[in-house]
């Protein structure tokens, strides 16, 4: 359990960090509006879910 939280939480952020990027360059090249919305949905959908895993991993190693 415990090499599968190691992985999961880096991949949890980076999929937030790519996506962000992936917005920051849309809006740079002066992109479709609608992409950047989508993408920003996205971001916050991703960061909700790190945030859960993150949570779920302190309330696991606070019982141990």
């Amino acid at each position: 359990m415990s090499d599968i939280l190691k992985w999961i939480t880096p991949l949890a952020l980076a999929a937030v960090v790519i996506v962000l990027g992936m917005g920051l360059i849309n809006m740079m090249r002066g992109g479709s509006p609608n992409t950047s919305q989508k993408l920003m949905r996205w971001r916050v959908g991703l960061q909700f879910i790190a945030v859960i895993i993150l949570m779920g991993i302190l309330f696991f190693k606070s019982r141990t």
